[in-house]
């Protein structure tokens, strides 16, 4: 039998159920900040792993950013 799926995300129903008041403005902000944080955590620790896993030096990262990617058509 095929799971049914639910509009909302278990994050997004956690957060209601957790969040069901509400907040002021100064704790809407704090709440804000500290998904914002999570989730660039997260970004920098998948870099980083990227980083790790492909063996990536210093000279590697300058000449990524001295490469031109973008192909003019």
């Amino acid at each position: 039998m095929p799971e049914i799926q639910q509009p909302l995300t278990n994050v997004q129903l956690e957060l209601l159920k957790t969040f069901a008041h509400n907040l002021n403005e100064e704790e809407l902000l704090q709440l804000r900040k500290l998904l914002a944080n999570f989730f660039a955590q997260r970004a920098i620790d998948a870099a980083n792993r990227a980083w790790d896993e492909k063996g990536w030096t210093d000279e590697d990262v300058d000449r990524l950013l001295n490469t031109k990617l973008r192909k003019r058509s």
